[in-house]
């Protein structure tokens, strides 16, 4: 199987990405060592205190957000970095040519019943001219992203990850520590017939998803005329994963419940990375209202409603709002 130096190599990466990919794995292989200790580390249950998003952390948030928060700021090729669990940018070296946004562990809630957990995270360029702690740095449209992916803690440690080139899945070698690519240039599948929602919120979303959702699951007696499966994890990297690997459509929605936060999942650390990752795969990414990656971040934990997927089923959604 090809190595990870290897495949960056093949699809062109530059040698300091290369670099900088590899010093972010080798953080997240020490947080998928820490996630599989579980209990027996004492690292599962909630901290006393909430993030910036107002959530409440778990133990292994904070434990990974240092993590990643050290190793990324002491390699010297990243200028700055943002994270879900930071209020603000965190500076780094004055001459890294490199940003980094990530959400450290996604799904957190999930540590404590031993469910899918993962790190999401997005590279891109850094204005030279710019100080190391100004946000504003970060607030690129996604099309900008040079690297993003998920590191996904399950009954293997899977790399999904993108630069540009296609969408490649790695699998965590044990034995000797590397990634080995065990999927190439990932082809989600065009028609499917699962969806990802979180159904208990249906009573808040807009008309477009209610009647969308309302005619997937009348089944082959609807409109649709076909029966659909709902597969639900309760973590973006777990349900992203699965669409990758056989096709599906995942969503969360605009809410009406607080119409100034327009959705749930943030933009630069959440829907970029993944919409990077479901486009190179051949799937489409959007928010209702116009292509994830193209929506412009007025600040760096923006929030954005997110349907991405098999290409038909997402172009089928939008029907349901043009």
């Amino acid at each position: 199987m090809k190595r990870l130096n290897a495949q960056l190599q093949e699809d062109g990466c530059p040698l300091e990405l290369i670099l900088l990919i590899r010093t972010l794995l080798a953080a997240c292989k020490e947080i998928s060592f820490r996630v599989s200790q579980g209990a027996l580390a004492g690292v599962l249950g909630s901290t006393l205190s909430d993030n910036v998003q107002g959530e409440r952390q778990k133990k292994l948030d904070v434990i990974a957000n240092h993590i990643l928060r050290d190793i990324l700021s002491e390699s010297g090729y990243v200028k700055a970095i943002s994270s879900e669990e930071e209020d603000n940018v965190i500076g780094c070296a004055p001459d890294g040519k490199y940003l980094v946004s990530f959400d450290p562990l996604d799904g957190s809630s999930n540590t404590d019943i031993n469910s899918l957990i993962g790190t999401i995270f997005s590279i891109m360029h850094a204005p030279q001219w710019m100080d190391t702690t100004d946000p504003s740095a970060f607030l690129q449209p996604g099309t900008q992203q040079v690297a993003a992916g998920y590191v996904l803690y399950g009954p293997s440690t899977m790399l999904a990850m993108t630069t540009g080139r296609g969408t490649h899945l790695y699998t965590l070698d044990k034995t000797h520590g590397g990634f080995l690519v065990t999927k190439a240039n990932v082809q989600v599948p065009a028609e499917t017939s699962e969806f990802s929602i979180n159904s208990s919120n249906q009573r808040h979303w807009e008309e477009p998803m209610q009647n969308y959702v309302a005619d997937l699951i009348a089944g082959s007696e609807g409109p649709r005329g076909k029966d659909y499966n709902m597969r639900w994890v309760a973590a973006m990297v777990g349900d992203i994963h699965r669409v990758l690997s056989r096709g599906g459509i995942f969503a969360y929605p605009f809410d009406k419940r607080n119409p100034a936060i327009p959705g749930k999942l943030r933009l630069q650390y959440e829907a970029n990375p993944m919409a990077f990752l479901m486009e190179q795969a051949g799937g489409l990414a959007d928010t209702g209202e116009g292509r994830i990656m193209e929506v412009m971040p007025k600040e760096i934990h923006q929030r954005v409603p997110v349907i991405l997927g098999s290409k038909e089923e997402v172009e089928a959604c939008l029907k349901y709002y043009n």
